[in-house]
C-alpha cells in the first residue's frame, strides 16, 4: 500500500515521563502481600500482572512505591487513608502541567518550531480536570502568543491522542498557515483503587503515566505524512468501556470482551476503507492491552515485526491512555531510522489506529517521510524521555 497524501505531516514529536518507575514484578509482589498472599484475589492479581505484557511503567505518585502497609492506594484495611477524588485532582493539577510542558517543548524543538509560531493548541487529557485548564497553563508556560486558538479535548479516553492528530490535520488542511501543537498528558495511576475487585486489579496491572506531543503543519517535509482519517462507533457497545466519577477517583470498567470485539469489527471496516490500496506495511496500533494487540495481529494477519512497536511501548511504559499513540509513532520512527523496519514507499505507508469509549475507533492513513524540516533539528539528546 502506498499512501497518496498531501504535504500535511507531523513535523516533530516529544515525549516525557514522570520520575518514579513501577517495576511490574515488584508491584505484583507488593499487591499480593496487600491481598493476603495466598487467597484467590492474590492469585488473580499475580496472574493478571504476569500476562499483561507490561514490564515497567512510570508514575507521578511516589506513594505507589511504598510497601503495601504504607501505600494509600493499596488494599491495607484503612479506608480512611485512601486519597479522595479532590486530593487526586490536586496532584493531577500539580503534576500534569510540567510533564505536558516538557513533552511540548521537545516536540517544538524536534520540529524547529518557536512557541510563537503555533497558531492552534490542542490539549488532550482524560485523567483529571481543573480550571483554568491545561490549555491555558501550557499557552502561558510555553510563551505562546495570546491569540493562539486553544482547543481542549477531555474525557475521550485512549483514542483521544489520534483524535487530536486528526483534528490538527483538518485544521492544517483548511488553513495552510496553521501550525498546530497537540499535547496529551495522562496520570492514569492516580486512579488506582484500593480494591480486590477483578476490574480494579486489571486496571492496576497495566496503566501508567506520561505525556506526548507533536507539531502538525503543511510546511513540507516532516516525519509522518497524515492522510485521510476516519472514526467508527461499534454497534451496541456502550457498556463495554466506561469511567465513572467516584469518591476516590475514577472507577474504570473494561469488559473482558473488548479484544474480541475489536478483532471482529476492525478488519472488515478497515478493508472497506482501504479498498484497492491493499494491506498497509506500517502499523501504529494503540496498545490498549496485550489482548488488543493479539486480537488485531491475528485478525489482520500481521507479523510480529508489524506489531513490535506497539508491544515495545506496552512493555516499557504500559498503557498511557491518550498519550500512548505518539510513543508508538516515536518507536516506529526509531525503528525506521535504524533500519529495523524497511523504508521503501510500500512498506512505510500504513495506518494508525486507537480505541476509546463508545466503543469507538480512530483510524488514520500515515506514511513515513523522515525529512528534516527547513528550520533544522535539536541535538538527539532533546528527544530523550523524561
Amino acid at each position: 500500500m502506498k499512501l497518496r497524501h498531501g504535504n500535511i505531516a507531523i513535523q516533530g514529536i516529544g515525549t516525557a515521563l514522570p520520575p518514579h518507575r513501577l517495576d511490574q514484578e515488584d508491584v505484583a509482589a507488593r499487591l499480593s502481600d496487600a491481598l493476603g498472599g495466598q487467597g484467590d484475589s492474590a492469585r488473580w492479581a499475580r496472574r493478571i500482572f504476569k500476562q499483561s505484557g507490561v514490564e515497567r511503567r512510570y508514575t507521578c505518585e511516589p506513594n505507589l512505591l511504598e510497601a503495601a502497609g504504607l501505600c494509600r492506594y493499596a488494599v491495607n484495611g484503612n479506608p480512611e487513608g485512601v486519597p479522595t477524588t479532590a486530593e487526586r485532582m490536586l496532584v493531577y493539577e500539580r503534576e500534569s502541567v510540567p510533564l505536558a510542558r516538557q513533552a511540548a517543548e521537545r516536540a517544538l524543538a524536534d520540529s524547529g518550531t518557536s512557541p510563537s509560531d503555533v497558531t492552534h493548541l490542542i490539549a488532550v487529557s482524560c485523567t483529571g480536570q481543573f480550571l483554568p485548564g491545561l490549555d491555558v497553563a501550557l499557552a502561558k508556560g510555553l510563551g505562546m502568543r495570546p491569540d493562539v486558538r486553544r482547543i481542549p479535548l477531555t474525557f475521550l479516553g485512549c483514542a483521544a491522542g489520534l483524535t487530536g492528530i486528526r483534528l490538527a490535520r483538518d485544521l492544517a488542511e483548511g488553513d495552510p498557515s496553521a501550525v498546530v501543537l497537540v499535547v496529551c498528558v495522562e496520570l492514569c495511576t492516580l486512579h488506582i483503587q484500593p480494591s480486590d475487585d477483578r476490574q480494579a486489579l486489571y486496571a492496576t496491572a497495566f496503566f501508567g503515566d506520561g505525556a506526548s506531543a507533536c507539531v502538525v503543519s503543511g510546511s513540507g517535509g516532516g516525519l509522518f505524512a497524515l492522510g485521510e482519517g476516519r472514526t467508527v462507533l461499534f454497534p451496541d457497545s456502550e457498556g463495554e468501556m466506561a469511567w465513572k466519577l467516584g469518591p476516590t477517583g475514577f472507577d474504570l470498567y473494561l469488559s473482558a470482551g473488548i479484544p474480541r470485539l475489536i478483532g471482529q469489527v476492525v478488519p472488515p471496516r478497515l478493508g472497506e476503507w482501504l479498498g484497492a490500496d491493499g494491506k498497509p506495511g506500517l502499523w501504529a496500533i494503540h496498545p490498549g492491552g496485550r489482548g488488543i494487540v493479539d486480537a488485531l495481529q491475528t485478525s489482520l494477519d500481521l507479523s510480529g515485526e508489524e506489531t513490535s512497536a506497539s508491544r515495545t511501548v506496552l512493555r516499557e511504559y504500559g498503557n498511557l491512555s491518550s498519550a500512548t499513540l505518539l510513543f508508538v509513532f516515536q518507536e516506529l520512527r526509531r525503528k525506521l531510522e535504524s533500519g529495523a523496519l524497511p523504508r521503501d514507499p510500500e512498506s512505510a505507508s500504513g495506518v494508525a489506529i486507537a480505541f476509546g469509549p463508545g466503543v469507538g475507533a480512530e483510524m488514520m492513513k500515515i506514511a513515513y517521510v523522515g525529512e528534516t524540516p527547513e528550520l533544522g533539528r535539536e541535538a538527539p539528546a532533546a528527544l530523550a524521555h523524561g
